[in-house]
């Protein structure tokens, strides 16, 4: 006689929210269609060798599940390392970040750095110059700060105005601040493949969504077209915002 208690209730329970928190993620990545595919194998798999214990069939499903473990993991490896580090960061990552990292309150932003930024967004934003600002958390950047040139320069209105100049020979790419400096600038991002993102908004927008999926970092965007300002965290675009909605956002994310 089978026996159904508590221990087992919170056995699916567990099982259906990592299902569903992986689900989320290959939702992100435009991969919900494979992860489907791949659960409804699974279903068929359990059935055949479990349910019907039909031996031929199930012998060979077991085969393609052995097989299919590797190819998986080659598949989305890119995935794997997302749920990874995002199980790192928030709200996690800040309890560590807390225990082994921030001991001192050297590295962390003041609103000293925050206003330059803002300042220079809006003021680009009012002359139509396009700019895409990276801002690291917990979630290390190097791997993109690598691909552009490396500044290490005191946070200031000035130079990130320059920087973005249209004649200046890194205004393309985007400037990523790590330990309240600017460290580099002409740095290339991921771009996002969603099929849900306005067709208004341009590369820039969608290498800032690329961004903020595949990490915790904050991403500022101005439009070159219109000049508004939005910024892309965790995959979700803010739009058009106001001077102080960005200075706001920025105390409250990143302070």
């Amino acid at each position: 006689m089978l026996s159904f208690g508590i221990k087992d209730f919170l056995d699916i329970l567990c099982v259906a929210l990592l299902l569903y928190y992986i689900f989320r993620l290959m939702k992100e990545s435009s991969s919900a269609n494979i992860f489907g595919g791949i659960i409804v194998f699974v279903a068929v798999w359990i059935i055949v060798s479990q349910v019907f214990e039909m031996r031929l069939l199930g012998g060979i499903l077991d085969k393609l599940v052995n097989v299919g473990s590797l190819a998986i993991i080659i598949l989305f490896q890119e995935e794997i390392r997302h749920f990874f580090s995002t199980i790192g960061s928030r709200p996690q990552g800040h309890f560590w970040a807390k225990l082994f990292k921030r001991g001192n309150n050297e590295d962390r932003p003041h609103r000293e750095e925050i206003m330059p930024i803002v300042m220079a967004c809006i003021s680009m934003g009012k002359q139509k110059v396009g700019a895409l600002i990276v801002i690291e958390r917990q979630v290390g950047l190097s791997e993109f700060i690598n691909s552009g040139d490396v500044i290490d320069a005191r946070i200031t209105q000035r130079l990130i105005e320059n920087i973005f100049f249209k004649n200046s020979p890194l205004h393309d790419g985007a400037m990523i601040i790590s330990h309240n400096c600017i460290r580099a600038a002409g740095c290339i991002l991921p771009i996002s493949h969603d099929t849900d993102i306005p067709k208004s908004l341009g590369l820039r927008h969608r290498a800032a969504l690329g961004i903020s999926q595949k990490t915790d970092s904050i991403a500022i965007i101005v439009s070159e077209e219109t000049g508004a300002i939005s910024i892309a965290e965790n995959g979700v675009f803010h739009l058009r915002l106001s001077g102080e909605e960005l200075e706001s956002m920025l105390t409250k994310k990143w302070l």
